[in-house]
């Protein structure tokens, strides 16, 4: 038995309005690749000579620009100022941005002009082939690469292959200048803070000293020394240098939770205990606080510590436990430290042995 089936065109063919099934031309033939015209660096070994000197011209001032930022961030004092009308900016790091930005931009167009004029530029077509590369294949791929790296002319043009090492050795000479930037390293600035016997403890936001009745089971306050205000009066900068290093969290937990070595028994006042606010690991400032497990954990690496143990580290990437400042109370009764901390505050760096 036989079914009807409706009737469909045939593929490639396409239906007219009045005539029926119309027939597709067949695709359009590979038109090849056009004819290789030679360029006049092709022909005349001296206009050829000319482009290299002009790329070479190019690296070797773009050498000179990454040297000339060095020479500016030395030379050009910080506070120095260029205005053009109504705009204005700072003169060393717009000299140095123009350098750099004009070296590798004068890189970029040498290299354009490298492979435009000197290089080869013959037009090539492959075949597709197997992801799968095999031994022999392995093999002309390397010979297709040495071939390249010959027809670029980077081992004959020795002008170029010299000013553009030369170019790239300078820029950087730039990223290791400005690492200056980044600051002295730590040296032993950390081993010391402005705590002292007898500072009392205040509110690092009102500045008002802290007495035990101030704090209930379970509160944490940020806290500082108080006395930075000297310090603000004469430097701003060091003001700024000592409240970063001295900066603490005060949390009040209920004494039966709290276990201490025998050496620190005393650092605390009926369940206060105080540690550094700057965690260990690489020195963000800590305080989310969570009061039923007593973990405080840093923001920035998720490091915790338990403040009821000690401020050991629980998890997270911190070496050693917070810093504990001991703690005691003064005549009038407001809280005040004992000493300064007995160990260096912030990241545990290469420098404290």
């Amino acid at each position: 038995m036989s079914e009807d089936k409706p009737n469909l065109p045939a593929v490639g063919a396409e239906h007219g309005p009045e005539h029926g099934p119309m027939q597709v031309a067949e695709p359009i033939p590979d038109p090849g690749i056009e004819p290789h015209e030679l360029r006049i660096t092709d022909v005349d070994p001296k206009a050829a000579d000319r482009v290299e000197r002009q790329v070479a011209g190019m690296f070797s001032l773009a050498g000179l620009l990454a040297l000339g930022s060095c020479v500016a961030y030395f030379a050009i004092p910080r506070d120095s100022v260029v205005t053009f009308g109504p705009l204005s900016g700072n003169a060393n790091n717009l000299t140095i941005g123009l350098c750099l930005g004009l070296s590798l931009f004068l890189i970029g167009a040498g290299a354009i002009q490298w492979a435009k004029k000197l290089m080869v530029d013959t037009e090539i077509a492959e075949d597709r082939h197997p992801a799968y590369t095999e031994p022999a294949k392995k093999a002309e791929i390397i010979d297709a690469f040495q071939e390249g790296v010959a027809e670029s002319g980077f081992t004959r043009r020795k002008l170029i292959r010299r000013s553009l090492i030369g170019a790239t050795a300078m820029l950087g000479l730039p990223a290791i200048v400005l690492l200056r930037d980044l600051g002295p390293s730590p040296g032993r600035s950390l081993y010391n803070t402005i705590w002292a016997k007898g500072i009392r403890v205040v509110n690092d936001v009102t500045l008002r000293p802290i007495k035990p009745s101030d704090l209930i089971v379970g509160q944490l306050v940020n806290a500082a020394p108080a006395n930075l205000n000297p310090i603000q009066e004469e430097s701003p900068v060091e003001y700024q240098n000592a409240k970063a290093k001295a900066a603490v969290i005060m949390v009040r937990i209920a004494p039966e939770k709290i276990r201490t070595t025998e050496e620190r028994k005393n650092w605390g006042i009926d369940g206060i205990l105080c540690y550094s606010k700057i965690c260990t690991h690489v020195g963000c400032p800590i305080s989310l606080y969570e009061q039923t497990t007593h973990h405080v954990l840093c923001p920035c690496h998720q490091s915790t510590f338990d403040l009821a143990d000690g401020a050991k580290v629980i998890f997270g990437p911190a070496a050693r436990p917070l810093p504990q400042l001991p703690l005691a109370v003064d005549a009038e009764g407001y809280i005040v430290a004992q000493s300064g901390f007995t160990e260096p505050v912030g990241p545990s760096f290469w420098e404290r042995g």
